[in-house]
């Protein structure tokens, strides 16, 4: 299990915890819906509209509406691994600063893929918005802020959760396989965040200490993920 900080605010260097208090509240994920099948013809049209011709990324996205219809009948296992393959090997790491000019930026999954490139978050968003059309419930994923102690810098991934007090496997775009959290010496984490709110690190699935809360940081995003067509509903 992910081992609980001893004192955020001082031993965990460039993670700027007011900043990622700020984004306790950013998501607010939709409990496990039935999704409608997402329209790759009016997506690419759409991404055409803004970009223009997308050379490579035609390829990538079409890639991306081929695993998710390859993968929809799989058990949940196999989505993990085929979501998590997927876009390590489909996306590049770059920092927000060099892919879109801003220190933080959050990419719909059809911008990442149309520039090829990611920041951990995006990896993360990608990740949660395959899976969740995959048909994996949002109180089975959190979006897991810690800090990477090898880089000794902020990190982002995504974990699951097979059950409340699972020890969670991390997705993770600094390695290629799934492992568990208690194998994930490398990682600290900070918060975690799903529907039901924000959980603090600790023994069977952490402690839940508030309520998440929606703002514009992740209601851009869902307004965005819309623009280009997809049915996200609430995430």
């Amino acid at each position: 299990m992910f081992r609980s900080p001893r004192s955020p605010g001082r031993s965990t260097p460039r993670l700027r915890l007011g900043g990622w208090l700020l984004l306790a509240g950013l998501l607010l994920f939709g409990l496990g819906t039935v999704r409608a099948d997402w329209d790759f013809a009016q997506i690419l049209l759409s991404a055409e509209k803004r970009y223009g011709s997308l050379g490579p990324a035609r390829a990538r996205i079409e890639a991306w509406s081929h695993m998710l219809n390859e993968e929809r009948s799989a058990d949940e296992r196999e989505q993990l691994n085929a979501v998590n393959r997927f876009f390590n090997q489909q996306l590049n790491f770059q920092d927000d600063t060099r892919i879109w000019r801003q220190t933080d930026y959050w990419a719909t999954p059809v911008e990442a893929l149309v520039r090829g490139a990611a920041d951990c978050e995006d990896y993360a968003l990608a990740k949660y918005f395959s899976l969740r059309q995959l048909g994996i419930p949002s109180e089975k994923l959190r979006i897991t802020y810690v800090k990477a102690l090898a880089q000794n810098q902020a990190h982002m991934v995504l974990t699951f959760y097979s059950s409340p007090t699972a020890d969670p496997l991390v997705l993770d775009n600094l390695i290629g396989d799934i492992r568990p959290a208690s194998q994930r010496k490398d990682l600290l984490p900070v918060y975690a965040f799903n529907a039901e709110g924000l959980y603090l690190p600790g023994k069977n699935g952490g402690q839940r200490s508030s309520d998440s809360k929606k703002l514009s940081r992740w209601q851009d995003v869902l307004k965005k993920m819309q623009a280009e067509g997809f049915d996200v509903g609430d995430g």
